[in-house]
């Protein structure tokens, strides 16, 4: 294993350690696995630090979408069309398995 030593902000340190706390790795570890998803551009984030958050955002989520789409269906669909081109923005959707892939343009 080759070392590599390099200076960051000690702001950037704290946050850093702060995120490997929570997604339970030593520093060390949280880096190198950061670094490698870096180097691997196709790949999606690979660290949920809090899986009980993240599934309960998803159900209200969910439970929001099932209220606004009995008022109105419509809001639904453009809201899903901009979730999904703010996600792909960002990498973390493959666009060759999105349907309808191009065919929409979103309103803002």
């Amino acid at each position: 294993m080759v070392k590599v030593n390099f200076r960051i902000e000690e702001e950037l340190h704290e946050r850093l350690i702060r995120r490997a706390a929570a997604a339970d790795l030593s520093l060390s570890e949280f880096v190198r696995l950061v670094l490698a998803q870096a180097a691997e551009p196709n790949r999606g984030y690979i660290f949920s630090s809090k899986d009980e958050i993240l599934a309960t955002s998803i159900q209200i989520l969910s439970i929001l979408v099932v209220a606004v789409g009995r008022r109105s269906p419509e809001a639904v669909e453009q809201g899903m069309a901009e979730a999904r081109a703010l996600l792909a923005e960002r990498g973390l959707l493959d666009p060759d398995l999105e349907p309808n892939s191009g065919a929409r343009e979103v309103r803002r």
